[in-house]
């Protein structure tokens, strides 16, 4: 295990680096003209040009009358990807059944590279979409997926993540200390759940429990929704229940994937 920054390493190949870059202005603007990339980038518009060409002819990125944009292949390689997870496919069912049954959003997250990825999400009837889209990557300590698993992690991979990302800030809520952090995952690791009160997004909270196989934590399962709707209250005596429920039935169909 170990985490591995973008960029590093002597192998790195400057013009794919550049391609993902391209990709990543892209996706963030949905649709882009060549002296859009260019500008973003601080590179010639025929560098900028050459590449969306390439990502073009590649079947990776479509042009229309309103510049290039992304194209499905992307969702392609996502699906496989993930359907390659035993733990999504361990899960996927009993995230929308917790949807259901809480009424609100339920996530399925992982560890990658340090940081905390949404697998996959269903939204219940009185769901309140926070805009985490699946496939998001954001700092493990900023939510309760990442918490959860976070604290089921060896002590020295924690230090490599914290190395790595720092505990830096989303919201006047977050942990931004690491002594802090360190109470907090102990406490998380002791009870069995973590806890996200407003520190990723304000109004959002969120409880979240590791999913954790022959002693190894391979994903969390979370509820979230408005603050005001996942109080203390109905977190312990309706929610946890929940969530402890699914997560059982996850450990066990995981194991006989």
């Amino acid at each position: 295990m170990g985490i591995t920054e973008p960029g590093a390493g002597d192998t790195a190949i400057g013009a794919v680096e550049r391609a993902f870059e391209v990709v990543g202005v892209v996706r963030e603007r949905g649709t882009v003209r060549i002296d859009d990339v260019a500008t973003a980038l601080d590179i010639p518009t025929s560098t900028a040009h050459s590449h969306l060409a390439t990502l073009e002819s590649v079947g990776y990125v479509v042009q229309g009358e309103d510049g290039y944009r992304l194209s499905c292949r992307f969702l392609r390689d996502g699906v496989a990807v993930r359907q390659r997870r035993n733990v999504f496919r361990a899960t996927r069912a009993e995230i929308e059944a917790l949807a259901e049954s809480t009424g609100e959003v339920a996530n399925l997250g992982m560890e990658e590279n340090g940081q905390r990825v949404i697998l996959y999400q269903a939204e219940g009837t009185e769901a309140v979409y926070d805009n985490a889209p699946i496939g998001e990557h954001t700092e493990m300590h900023w939510t309760a997926l990442g918490k959860a698993i976070l604290a089921h992690l060896p002590a020295d991979y924690v230090d490599e993540v914290v190395d790595t990302y720092g505990v830096p800030r989303a919201t006047r809520h977050t942990i931004t200390d690491r002594d802090r952090l360190d109470r907090e995952l102990a406490r998380i690791e002791d009870r069995g759940y973590a806890i996200e009160d407003e520190e990723r997004r304000e109004g959002i909270r969120s409880i979240a429990s590791p999913v954790v196989v022959d002693g190894r934590v391979v994903g969390s399962i979370s509820v979230s929704g408005p603050k005001e709707r996942l109080d203390d209250e109905r977190i312990e005596s309706e929610i946890l229940p929940e969530l402890r429920n699914t997560v059982n039935v996850v450990e066990v169909k995981y194991a006989y994937e």
